[in-house]
Formats: C-alpha cells, structure tokens, sequence
C-alpha cells in the first residue's frame, strides 16, 4: 500500500457541506437517468396525440442520444475551463428550458428540437456532476463511497422513469417532460449554496481550442447519427455509409489537428493516463453487453416474445433496477479491500453470468422461473460496473481535467451502446425469434467476458502509478 493510500483510508468523513453537494449532485444525476428512461413508454402516446410519423417517434429518442454523445467531450472541456460548478448550473437551465418547451409542443419540430436541447444539456450535465463529484471528494475510500452513492441514485433514476412513464401517461404525455422541472429547479438553487466555488483560471490562460471542440464534435455527431441510422435501415444504407466516410474524414482532420495544437482539446496527461483508457475501455464493452444491449433486448423479449404491456415490461424491470442499485453499494464496499482490478473482473463476470441464463431462458415459459434470476444476477453486475469503472477510470486524473475524463468515458460508455445495439439488429434480424434472442443475449454475454479480461490486465498496478506519474504530467501538461 502506497503513503497516498494510506493518507486517503485515514481521510475524514465529509462534512455537512460536502454531504448535502453530493444530494444536490446525485438529484441532478436522477434527473438524467429519469428523462433518459421515462419517455420510452410514452412514446406510442405521444405519437397518436401529435400525428407523429413512425420516423419522427424514433427520432425523438435519437435527436437526445445524437447531441448528448456530440457534445459530451466539449461539455467536459468546458466545465474544466470555465468551472464545473457554473457550467452545472447553466446546464440545469438549459435542461428546465428545453423540458418545458417538449412538455408544450404542439407539433414534430418544437418536440425534437427540445430533445435535442435535453441533449446538449445533458452533455454538458453529466461532465460537471462527475468532475464536481471527484474534486470535492479525496481520492480513496471516500471519493469511492461518493461515486457508489451518486451511482445507486443514478439507478434507481432508472428504475423510476419507467415507472413513472407508466403512471405519467395514464394523465398525459407531456408530464414525462414536465416531471424534470422541480428536480432542476432544487438543483440550481442549491448549487451556489453546497457546491465548490469554480476555480478563478489565470488571465494567461489559453481559451479553449475551437476548432478542435468544433472537430471534435462534428466527428461523435456524425458517427452516432451513422450508427443510428445503421441500426434502423441496415449496414448499407447510403445515410449511414454516409455519415461513417465523413466521420473518417472528420477523425482524420481531429487527430491532425490535436497534435499540431499547442492547446489540445484532450489535454496530453490525458492520452498518457492509462486508467483512463482502460475506463474508456470499461465503458464501452460495459454499454455493449450489461447495459444498453441488454436493455433493449430485455425489453423486446419482455412486450414482443411474452406479451407484456409497457407498464407491465416496466414492473418487469424492477428487480434488475434494484439489483444494479444494490451492486452500486456492494461495489462501494469491496473496493477499497479488494482494489479496482478485482472488483470490476468479478462484476463483469457476474454480467457475463447473467446473461448466459438470459440466453438460457428465452425459450422457458413464465418470468420468475425464466428471466428473474438472469436479471437478477446481470443486475449486481451491472451496478457493480458502474461504479468500479468510473472509480478505477478517473482515480489518477488531476483534478484539473475530471470534466473531460468523465466526458471522455460517457462518451465511450454511450459509442459502445450504440455500435452494439447497431450490431446486435443484426443478429436478431428482421423477425426476432427464440434462436436470434439466445443468440443476442450470448453475444452480450462474451462481450461481458472482454470486459472482465480487460480489466483484469489494464488495473494491476494502477494506484502506485498513479501517486507519481499522475502528479508529473499534470506538471508537463
């Protein structure tokens, strides 16, 4: 054990300020895990009420996924340049604004450009909570149990909006978007009160890089709108096709641009982190097996196989909710024994676990007997990821660059999920039968297994390295 290990175990307990910054942060992530899960079951609803083509009710969940996963890197850029804390509240406006306008639409157009809006601000949301969340924590054993505490209520998010969509619907659509309202309100009236003050930069300091952040950008939200659009008319749909030879030229032109730039958009000590990569890493081959893919296939075996309504899919769904929240805990508890490397391989094979008896169920009859303990099994896993990843991932970036680091993980996290969904339809074709869901639920299963041997490899050593090369190139940077 390392004297940086040891001082951070005799760290002690947060104060009350402390405490009620993490309430306000983990309140603002439920807001994002809510709207990300509450408007599924709204959508047939939606759709009817507003005459919405069967095009333009898709779009209103890929207008939010397109611009959050565009603007997540530049949001984490943006929170590490002008303060975490300001960008958080203006964030949380933004969000209010936009949920306001969805909750009023009275056509296509104002509604996706709201979901879009939703988007952006979520992307430039969720950098700041996680960069807020590592600078008012010390690294060790109370940074950890912050991270576990911000992701249980970003779970249990989650399990509330489908739910609440549920409930919601019942009285009207447009409550899936009023609900956020009250939660970004709390938030940004109690942000200047528990949140650290930004930190003052220097009048010498370099603006941001534009023409990276535009680059940058251009090249995620041309990249997700391919993998989208592959996902919804085939791998050789000119649009996609498209868009993946543009996002070839825009990477190209990024990558020539980050190394000639004496300000880079993703900062030197960030490419020489190797936790980080391995985070990313995490994040991906997490979103692409126990998360995202397992999602989506658990809900089209839940209503297309076994005939379940959407409320009745989303009362389904509530013991994976709870588990992946009870992960989350069980996580904060065994890292600090068993360290990064041990903690995620366990809990991607538990993933991995999970979705082997889902793969082994979908021809039994019944849900308890059937899908229950493969849910339940994924889901302790699932949460159990969540949290390690995101410890292990960020644990030896300064606190300098947390914005971009976390915006850099969620935005591998959310390519993962997308190029697996995009995948994975696919493998179930147009006509998804016993055999293509046993099929899905395997390949999500192996890809779980990459994620265990990646972290077994990429975490040994990690905390010693990071007590000294960490601090040195913060320096160098």
């Amino acid at each position: 054990m390392t004297v940086s290990d040891r001082t951070a175990q005799a760290a002690p307990k947060p104060s009350s300020r402390a405490a009620a910054g993490l309430a306000t942060l983990s309140a603002a992530q439920f807001l994002i895990a809510l709207d990300f899960s509450v408007i599924f079951v709204a959508l047939p609803s939606m759709g009817a009420d507003l005459a919405l083509s069967e095009s333009a009710v898709q779009w209103v969940v890929s207008a939010y996924a397109v611009f959050f996963a565009g603007f997540l890197v530049l949001g984490g850029r943006a929170a590490d340049r002008i303060g975490a804390r300001t960008l958080f509240v203006a964030a949380l406006l933004l969000f209010g604004v936009a949920s306001l306008a969805g909750g009023i639409a009275q056509g296509a157009a104002v509604l996706l450009v709201a979901r879009a809006a939703q988007g952006v601000a979520a992307a430039t949301l969720q950098p700041s909570i996680l960069a807020l969340v590592n600078t008012t924590f010390e690294p060790g054993p109370a940074r950890t149990r912050a991270l576990a505490v911000w992701g249980t209520v970003g779970a249990s998010g989650l399990a509330a909006g489908v739910v609440l969509g549920g409930l919601l619907t019942t009285v009207s659509w447009r409550w899936t978007f009023l609900v956020n309202l009250p939660f970004a309100l709390v938030c940004v009236l109690a942000a200047p009160k528990v949140l650290p003050a930004p930190v003052r930069l220097a009048r010498t300091a370099a603006p941001l890089n534009v023409v990276s952040a535009v680059l940058c950008t251009a090249t995620v939200l041309v990249s997700t709108l391919g993998l989208t659009r592959a996902s919804e008319a085939g791998w050789g749909d000119r649009t996609a096709l498209a868009c993946f030879a543009a996002t070839a030229v825009l990477l190209a032109a990024f990558l020539l641009r980050e190394r000639s730039s004496t300000q880079p958009l993703v900062a030197p000590v960030l490419r020489r982190t190797r936790t980080l990569l391995a985070g990313c890493g995490a994040a991906a081959l997490y979103m692409a097996s126990v998360a995202g893919v397992e999602f989506y296939l658990v809900t089209l075996a839940l209503q297309d196989q076994r005939g379940f309504t959407p409320l009745q899919a989303g009362i389904a769904f509530l013991p994976l909710a709870v588990c992946i929240t009870l992960g989350n805990t069980v996580a904060g508890r065994l890292l600090t024994p068993w360290g990064v490397r041990r903690t995620l391989s366990v809990a991607f094979l538990l993933g991995a676990a999970g979705l082997v008896l889902l793969a082994l169920s979908v021809g039994l009859e019944g849900y308890a007997a059937a899908m229950l303990p493969g849910l339940l099994v994924s889901g302790i896993g699932h949460g159990m990821i969540y949290t390690s990843m995101f410890v292990g991932g960020t644990r030896d970036v300064p606190d300098s660059h947390q914005g971009t680091a976390g915006a850099l993980m969620t935005t591998s996290q959310y390519a993962g999920g997308a190029l697996g969904v995009a995948v994975l339809v696919l493998v179930l074709g147009t006509a998804p039968d016993t055999g293509s869901f046993a099929a899905g639920f395997t390949m999500a299963g192996g890809i779980a297994l990459v994620g265990a041997v990646l972290a077994w490899t990429s975490f040994a050593g990690g905390a010693r390295q990071s007590a000294t090369a960490g601090t040195t190139a913060e320096v160098k940077a």
